[in-house]
């Protein structure tokens, strides 16, 4: 391999000897002879593969360098680019995949001589899987790249023949020979999904990714029956690859790069006939024939330049010229077009799109012709942008003989959001089996029993006024107020008990005393002396992902998020809410009963004590933990006085913007472990005291708020 595609950085080092990526740094500042960087800036250095490797070994922190860390090391740093190289490895795959045999005979010869026939065998197994003229797709990636030593010429012609640095292919036969080794251990499938998922992960912000959760939904809309499946704005091809028992799969997007990479991967999971092109759909369609069974899109959302001037008289706008910003509105008939009569298509929309009102009069065509069937309202964070309830539109292609039904269906999936709402929290399963509840019998007899605050059809002829506003949380009755009366009166029940229980808490006065004359040290003379030991936060949060996700779901391990406690859980007292993401750059911190967690920023005096339900959790950013030795410190005692506000306002420091604590600086009294014991119960009682209060606020604003949503409603009365 070129000496490049040898490079790794620290988190790259961590992985390959299995810690955190602060460990790497220790072994930096403490041994000499660790290698110096060979790439990068000063902030991110590089370092030479071979030299990390022949060091770790060397200090006993590494057995042999993980085969799947190997590949992506050779992927990524490739001088073609790491797209180039993955689409390689991609093909190779399909190679190993489909023609086993062939690439094993292949495998027998040299270097050399592989990459003079390697070209060969794979134009067949491409032109086998994707056509006649599909190998133009896979080359034109690498004319896209200006950088790229990789000629056009990969999969038509002998690299061996051509001489120099042209000549890249025989430097990707040792990246090759591992993938295929990658895949005798992981599957070939498996192999391609998880150097496509560390590639985007290495890229988040380069692709709008759609997560596995609405691409399953929307698949299952499309329905069972759906065997020819066009995506016209493909993306790395989630919602082709959700569809159970296709027969023929067709994608085109306008990334070259994602095109290549979608085809590879629809073709590496299932045995259909994939067709993927690269281009503008909306301005050069390559599937203009209306043949499909079902049409799946996630469209890019308010693009203004899709085409609006130049495709004035297509014919495609059956129920009316989109405006300007109407581009969704666009995809949505280009969707319809493609279709066969009955066909189905399922696309993800922003909810302006159902209310804006330079689109009213398309909506009304939709309706008017039968063709929009439901409009389904997700909850927040279910799909990027994730700071808005996307919606997913169901429309079905009319048919000539047939008449147009006269109700329309709304589902909100607002409400089946977790605590707290966010793309970590929401419950898939709740939201997957409430719109299908609702959709599978309105499909089969045109109306559904109303579900308040979840589902309701509506008459056509209701719709069709001056707004055609179609949001379903405006044709959707509200739920009854918190469950029903029954269920405030719970709320009430449980909100007196825990009004007791805060009485009987209640911390008794105590005697008027003289500040006593304690020895002090702080928490930093402590850490020194081995009484307790200080880690700093910094994985998962509210926003972690919990994998990549969607398009980007690859190279996962199938196991469910782990939680994170964030700062906002110990400044309310909460159970953990956060998610780790998938393949974090470090071993998170993770809590253990009897540490203590010291939120750092904002200048406040909370600290928590961790317990057994929050035991295991990993720690979050803007957070220090304290672990003491049960020896020498009680958890409770050093909880206690490092809230004191005296002592947070000396160990504070202040920017212009906000107030940092200095945990290091926090002090508390020289005192021995039995009267640590004694301070610390009281400590405790006022811990509980404080969660009763906190439980009682939030019953209250539950119970007043159901009051007011009840009587309002009309399920409570005012007697």
């Amino acid at each position: 391999m070129p000496e490049k595609s040898s490079e790794v950085t620290a988190a790259d080092i961590a992985r390959l000897a299995g810690v955190g990526r602060a460990a790497v740094s220790n072994w930096r500042r403490r041994h000499a002879d660790f290698p110096k960087p060979v790439g990068g800036t000063e902030a991110s250095p590089s370092f030479a593969l071979t030299e990390v490797e022949q060091w770790l070994r060397h200090q006993g922190k590494l057995a042999e360098v993980p085969l799947r860390e190997r590949v992506w090391q050779q992927l990524s740093g490739h001088l073609a680019g790491p797209v180039p190289a993955l689409v390689q490895a991609g093909c190779t795959l399909l190679l190993v995949r489909d023609r086993h045999p062939a690439w094993l005979e292949l495998t027998a010869v040299s270097d050399q001589r592989l990459a003079e026939l390697l070209p060969g065998a794979l134009e067949q197994v491409l032109t086998a899987r994707f056509g006649e003229d599909a190998v133009g797709l896979f080359t034109a990636v690498f004319t896209a790249h200006p950088g790229s030593v990789t000629r056009p010429e990969l999969f038509t012609e002998a690299a061996g023949s051509s001489s120099g640095p042209e000549a890249s292919l025989p430097a990707s036969v040792p990246l090759l020979r591992g993938v295929a080794e990658l895949a005798a251990e992981l599957g070939a499938r498996q192999a391609f999904e998880f150097l496509l998922g560390r590639y985007l992960d290495a890229n988040p912000r380069q692709y709008t990714l759609t997560p596995p959760g609405p691409a399953a939904l929307m698949a299952a809309l499309a329905g069972a029956g759906a065997r020819a499946v066009l995506d016209p704005a493909s993306g790395t091809g989630t919602l082709l690859r959700a569809v159970e028992r296709p027969t023929a799969l067709y994608a085109q997007d306008a990334d070259p790069n994602l095109a290549a990479l979608t085809g590879l991967r629809l073709a590496l999971h299932s045995d259909a006939t994939v067709r993927a092109r690269a281009g503008d759909t909306l301005r050069g369609d390559a599937f203009p024939k209306p043949a499909f069974d079902a049409v799946l899109c996630h469209p890019p959302f308010n693009e203004r330049n899709w085409g609006h001037d130049e495709l004035a008289y297509d014919p495609r706008w059956e129920y009316g010229f989109p405006a300007r910003t109407e581009s969704e509105l666009a995809w949505v008939q280009h969707a319809l077009a493609r279709l066969r009569p009955g066909g189905a298509a399922v696309l993800l929309m922003p909810p302006a799109a159902a209310s804006r009102r330079s689109g009213r009069r398309i909506r009304a065509g939709l309706l008017r012709r039968g063709a929009l069937r439901a409009v389904v309202a997700l909850p927040a964070g279910a799909a990027p942008p994730y700071g808005i309830p996307l919606h997913i539109w169901v429309l079905r292609k009319p048919d000539p003989g047939r008449a147009a039904p006269p109700e329309l269906l709304f589902v909100d999936t607002a409400e089946l959001a977790g605590a707290g709402g966010g793309r970590d929290k929401l419950d898939w399963q709740a939201v997957h089996s409430a719109v299908l509840d609702a959709w599978q019998p309105f499909e089969k007899h045109g109306t559904v029993e109303e579900q308040p605050g979840v589902s309701r059809s509506v008459p056509v002829i209701e719709l069709l006024d001056d707004d055609v506003d179609l949001a379903p949380a405006r044709h959707l009755p509200p739920p009854a107020a918190g469950g029903g009366a029954d269920e405030l009166l719970r709320v009430r029940d449980r909100l007196a008990e825990t009004l007791r229980l805060t009485g009987e808490l209640t911390p008794a006065p105590a005697g008027q005393a003289q500040p006593a004359p304690w020895p002090a040290t702080t928490v930093g003379e402590l850490a020194r002396a081995g009484a307790l030991v200080i880690s700093a936060g910094g994985t998962g949060g509210t926003g972690g992902t919990g994998g990549t996700g969607g398009t980007g779901s690859t190279g996962g391990t199938g196991t469910e998020p782990e939680p994170v406690l964030t700062e906002q859980d110990v400044l309310s007292g909460t159970a953990p809410s956060g998610m780790l993401p998938e393949g974090p750059d470090e071993e998170p911190v993770r809590v253990e009963v009897g540490d203590v967690v010291v939120p750092v920023l904002g200048g406040g005096s909370i600290v928590r004590v961790i317990d057994e339900a929050t035991a295991g959790a990993a720690l979050g950013r803007n957070l220090q933990l304290l672990h003491p030795d049960p020896a020498a410190l009680d958890p409770w005692f050093l909880a206690g006085f490092l809230r004191g506000t005296a002592n947070n306002r000396q160990a504070s420091s202040y920017a212009s913007t906000a107030t940092r604590l200095d945990v290091r600086r926090l002090q508390l009294p020289r005192l021995p472990l039995d009267d640590q014991r004694r301070y610390g119960e009281r400590f405790r009682a006022l811990a509980e005291f404080e969660d009763a209060l906190r439980q009682a606020g939030r019953l209250g604003e539950q119970l007043v708020q159901g009051l007011y949503d009840g009587l309002t409603d009309g399920s409570v009365t005012p007697e």
